[in-house]
């Protein structure tokens, strides 16, 4: 039998430029020291280390509110921290928790909680912490903001899982998505089948039951584009409430531009922010649309003239 413990993984992204920028011995320092500083505030939030992950750690505690407070202590005093740090040298955090039965078996734990603490951890974009609908229901309300990211499918669970992504940041008003901005309440064609992708000679359709899917650098991701300003898993693109969303969880940001039907010409950037997909237009990957050589995605949820072959349904 397991106990019931909330899992907590929490990674710092961009390790990898900081040790091309640093080199090897200064950067495994660095690392070191943060990591050791994530463990520390865990251990005061009452939370236990289990173990070190290279640039993360995993800790467990005895309820969800301790461990979302802890990490919200984490985000906060991380972001001041990286506000005197050169850029190329920052490493945000993205941090998964998810509550549920842990098996401890010599010094390591085991169980769908920690599974599911991984994976939001991985899906978080940086500076982002994903929560499970468990863990919210252990806070008191009104004690700590968060947005309700709906059902998810997260890869290995049969089951898709209701996360929630908790808002920490002091000042809200500037981090927020204002919603009226990029979330039009009607749209002519809102109601969507599925979505039609294309990138250099890859095409591909999705199906509103397929949904969501993520655009990434790696095979984890759905619709694969192959350049290095892309993030392992870059946007996740999901239906809600009968409109295709677009969310961004990467490192360099999403750009998006509609084409006609009345949509802008102008440029939407999104910086873990999200926003509708209607009509046809372009996703620019890690770079603004208008640098020629952004890793641009071409986009069509009309149904026009889509051309369907074998390789472009995805089953």
């Amino acid at each position: 039998m397991g106990v019931n413990s909330t899992v907590v993984f929490a990674d710092l992204t961009g390790s990898t430029r900081v040790f091309e920028a640093m080199g090897n011995a200064r950067a495994t320092e660095t690392v070191t020291r943060l990591t050791q500083w994530i463990g520390r505030v865990c251990e005061v939030h009452g939370g236990r280390v289990v173990k070190s992950l290279g640039d993360g750690v995993f800790a467990i505690f005895s309820s969800g509110a301790a461990a979302t407070h802890a990490v919200i202590e984490l985000q906060r005093y991380h972001q001041k921290r990286l506000a005197g740090w050169p850029v190329p040298l920052r490493m945000a955090l993205q941090i998964g928790v998810a509550s549920g039965d842990v098996v401890e078996v010599e010094g390591d734990c085991f169980g769908d909680a920690v599974n599911l603490a991984s994976r939001l951890s991985d899906l978080a974009g940086p500076g982002q912490i994903w929560v499970t609908g468990t863990v919210i229901e252990q806070l008191h309300e009104g004690s700590v903001q968060h947005r309700d990211l709906g059902p998810i499918n997260i890869r290995g669970r049969s089951e898709m899982s209701i996360v929630h992504r908790i808002d920490w940041q002091e000042d809200l008003t500037s981090f927020l998505t204002v919603p009226a901005a990029l979330l039009p309440t009607k749209l002519p064609d809102s109601t969507f089948g599925h979505i039609e992708l294309a990138w250099l000679g890859v095409r591909s359709v999705f199906r509103i039951d397929q949904l969501p899917i993520h655009l990434g650098r790696v095979g984890d991701a759905q619709f694969v584009v192959n350049d290095p300003r892309v993030s392992r898993l870059h946007a996740r693109i999901e239906e809600r409430q009968g409109s295709c969303v677009l969310i961004d969880v990467s490192t360099y940001g999403t750009w998006v531009r509609f084409h006609g039907n009345g949509g802008s010409s102008h440029e939407i950037a999104l910086r873990r922010d999200e926003c509708v997909l209607h009509g046809r237009g372009e996703i620019g990957l890690g770079a603004p649309l208008s640098d020629f050589s952004a890793p641009t995605i071409a986009f069509n949820t009309t149904g026009d003239d889509v051309m369907l072959s074998r390789r472009a349904i995805v089953d």
